[in-house]
């Protein structure tokens, strides 16, 4: 019969960790990526309204691109910069969980040491004694059989 389960292996709990970090990752650079996307639309719409305009009306174009660009990298770096903050609570966390599990581990392993130890230790006891019994036994047996060894020879030599 075999010790292998049938269940599906669930995932462990670094694997959850690591899995939501990617998510909060991806996620981010999606939104970034977005807004990218979206200042450039913007400034593509901005340039085409502003060439079909007189001359002044192209320098508020080009300023107002200045301010959506400005408003874009500023949408971007705050992006950047959140999913940075993310990715580092989450690195630290993942940090302080490795440690703690690391520290289980050692406890565990001390456990096991330190039981094996007191097994060898009673089976040493155990061994001792039992071979200190069977001495004991054998000298007892060897003793019996001399004396039943005489009383033999004794029954014999009286017989002839």
């Amino acid at each position: 019969m075999s010790n292998k389960t049938t269940k599906p292996e669930e995932k462990g709990f670094f694997e959850k960790v690591k899995e939501t970090i990617e998510e909060f990752w991806d996620s981010t650079k999606d939104k970034a990526e977005e807004l990218k996307d979206k200042a450039e639309e913007k400034i593509e719409e901005i340039k085409e309204k502003a060439t079909a305009k007189k001359p002044v009306v192209a320098k508020k174009a080009s300023a107002t691109k200045a301010v959506v660009t400005k408003k874009a990298d500023t949408a971007v770096t705050k992006a950047k910069t959140a999913a940075a903050g993310v990715k580092a609570r989450a690195d630290t966390k993942a940090k302080v969980i490795t440690a703690k599990a690391n520290n289980e581990v050692a406890a565990a392993k001390k456990t096991v040491t330190a039981v094996k130890e007191k097994a060898t230790a009673k089976a040493k006891a155990i061994t001792t004694d039992a071979k200190a019994k069977a001495t004991n036994v054998k000298k007892a047996v060897a003793t019996k059989t001399a004396k039943a060894a005489t009383t033999v020879k004794k029954k014999a030599s009286a017989a002839k």
